[in-house]
């Protein structure tokens, strides 16, 4: 009688740390509820309307596409209802409905599905549908247009904007402390630098995020503009006000270390976020855009697939 036995075994990864899908994607979420928390009490119920409105249609469209595709429902994964919180935290309070739902629709079908869904992606889909709703319509996209109704307690300036305009002297009025609590104007949930900051430490002691991508690109943000202040003085703004203004927190610990889209490999992680926060200040500075962030995002997503192929030498191989 024969005793062999037949052995299953599925193809390769092996190891399982545990973690999943669900787990990141309501991680992250939390993660960005106290930046959330103050655009909120700051915009009152416009901004309530935007976030509620965005989650709701990144729901729906990601339960469409999977109806249409024919794929398993993954509407409970955390990840449609992450993409739209994300892109809500980016625009104006004042953002008129129908561009709240295009801009999420382009979020997740255009940045999302297109490409195969998620883990596909090449690009982050909130900065594609970003970049497209900047390109087609500014003026929605323009914080001081938007928001020039508001009565503020703060300057209701965009300081990227004054800092673009007017140099150094316009933005003295904001203190690394303001900047910090999130006196100042933009976008729902990118103005509370503490918050951020907090989500972002917590994102990386559960490692749902790699601290090399974020370290690299907050410290390249710093040594560029250090570099360009010191230069120009009174022309360029100096290293802390670029650190916590515009969307630069929330590229670092949201949009850049996104895993479909960032490279795995400790090298080529340092090289992406220090990218990253190189053509940020590069494009702020002597570039046609205000905030850089966005492209900056989309242009390291390119070369991701590049940075990659540097890897470590493998052990035991013949030189």
């Amino acid at each position: 009688m024969s005793s062999k036995k037949m052995f299953i075994v599925s193809h390769a990864p092996f190891w399982h740390n545990g973690s999943n899908i669900p787990e990141r994607c309501y991680g992250m979420i939390w993660a960005a509820m106290p930046a959330v928390a103050l655009g909120i009490v700051q915009y009152g119920m416009p901004a309530v309307g935007v976030v509620c409105l965005a989650i709701a249609t990144a729901v729906l469209a990601e339960w469409l596409m999977n109806r249409a595709t024919k794929r398993t429902i993954t509407i409970t994964d955390g990840n449609a209802a992450l993409l739209g919180l994300l892109f809500a935290m980016l625009v104006p309070a004042t953002t008129p409905w129908w561009v709240v739902m295009v801009g999420t629709l382009l979020t997740v079908i255009i940045g999302l599905h297109i490409f195969g869904g998620l883990g596909a992606n090449p690009f982050h889909p909130v900065a594609v549908s970003m970049m497209m709703l900047t390109v087609s319509w500014p003026a929605f996209m323009d914080f001081n247009a938007a928001l020039v109704n508001y009565e503020l307690s703060f300057n209701a300036v965009y300081p990227l904007t004054l800092a673009k305009n007017l140099g150094t002297a316009a933005v003295a009025d904001f203190t690394t402390l303001d900047l910090l609590l999130g006196r100042q104007v933009g976008g729902i949930g990118s103005t509370f630098g503490l918050g951020l900051i907090g989500g972002g430490l917590y994102l990386m002691a559960k490692r749902y995020i790699r601290w090399e991508i974020c370290l690299s690109f907050l410290a390249s943000i710093f040594i560029t503009a250090l570099i360009f202040h010191m230069a120009a003085p009174d022309r360029f703004a100096g290293p802390l006000f670029h650190l916590l203004t515009g969307y630069t927190l929330v590229a670092a610990f949201f949009l850049l270390p996104e895993s479909s889209s960032s490279p795995v490999n400790f090298i080529p992680m340092l090289i992406y976020g220090a990218g990253a926060g190189f053509l940020t200040i590069l494009i702020r500075n002597i570039g046609s855009y205000h905030d850089g962030v966005l492209l900056a995002v989309l242009l390291m997503n390119i070369v991701n697939p590049l940075l990659d192929k540097i890897r470590p030498k493998a052990l035991g191989k013949v030189a």
